[in-house]
């Protein structure tokens, strides 16, 4: 349970055991497992309540063996490697993983298994104090959860297929240009700083970029009508947008019975006028 480390008895970040009464500033709780331990209040256990859920966080699904691996290593490969940045250093932790001899990754994949087991234990009496309205409360968080992944799975396959990227504002090219210049300590402030900039701007100033803008849209229309083209041919016509699908080409048999019908409508709104005009 949250607050109560896997295998361990001590209380876990944010929480410690009780000092006794009176002590200003936490709440006291009893865990699952029938420990009392003491959160600060605004921690993890105030965000549980304000989503409907529990006081007590879910327990934390453990780390597969490659992360168990990388979560062990990274300080020393960033020791070995302070001038690399953080991707070239995952990239270099995971070949040291690949060349890792099977008989090494055994022993991260039975600390695996054995956390695996206690995670369902702990699961499985979180979701037992749950009320009925807890309970569809962290269901309906799961999914959103599964939607959010979904989108990001699909946003990558679109990225692997190499779908064009869509063109940019005249204020964005603004931005990305003067960016490393700008003042402000966040990228946030910097942001705010160049907004405040193009503002100021007089329409002849904002002429160039807002051009390079235009150019970007004629570079996008034609790049996605070449992607899309391709997806045809891939078979993939559900990643074409709806509007430039072409119109299924009509056979012949049914150009014949839609000229049929047409007739047929025809020919009954004529009997239709000549009965109304003999009555």
């Amino acid at each position: 349970m949250y607050g109560m480390p896997a295998g361990g008895g001590r209380p876990g970040p944010g929480c410690f055991a009780p000092p006794g009464p009176g002590a200003g500033g936490v709440a006291a709780r009893r865990s699952v497992t029938g420990v009392a331990v003491v959160c600060r209040v605004g921690g993890s256990a105030e965000k549980g309540l304000s989503r409907g859920i529990s006081s007590d966080e879910p327990p934390k699904r453990p780390l597969t063996a490659y992360f168990r691996f990388m979560k062990e290593n990274h300080s020393a490969f960033r020791q070995k490697n302070p001038e690399v940045t953080n991707m070239e250093l995952i990239k270099k932790i995971a070949e040291a993983w690949k060349e890792l001899p099977a008989s090494q990754k055994q022993v991260y994949e039975e600390s695996r298994k054995a956390d695996w087991q206690r995670y369902k234990e702990q699961l499985a009496a979180y979701k037992a104090q749950l009320t009925p309205v807890q309970a569809a409360a962290l269901k309906e968080e799961k999914r959103k959860q599964l939607a959010k992944r979904r989108l990001f799975r699909a946003k990558r396959e679109l990225t692997m297929l190499g779908k064009p990227k869509r063109p940019r504002s005249g204020f964005n090219i603004f931005v990305s240009e003067n960016f490393q210049e700008s003042e402000g300590i966040s990228p946030m402030a910097k942001l705010k700083q160049l907004f405040d900039a193009w503002r100021k701007l007089s329409s002849s100033q904002k002429q160039p970029y807002l051009q390079l803008a235009e150019d970007d849209k004629v570079r996008y229309v034609n790049e996605m009508k070449s992607w899309e083209a391709k997806m045809v041919e891939l078979g993939r016509e559900d990643l074409i947008r709806s509007r430039t699908r072409m119109p299924r080409t009509k056979t012949a048999e049914t150009a014949k019975k839609a000229a049929t019908a047409k007739a047929s409508s025809r020919e009954n709104k004529a009997k239709l006028k000549l009965k109304k005009s003999e009555e």
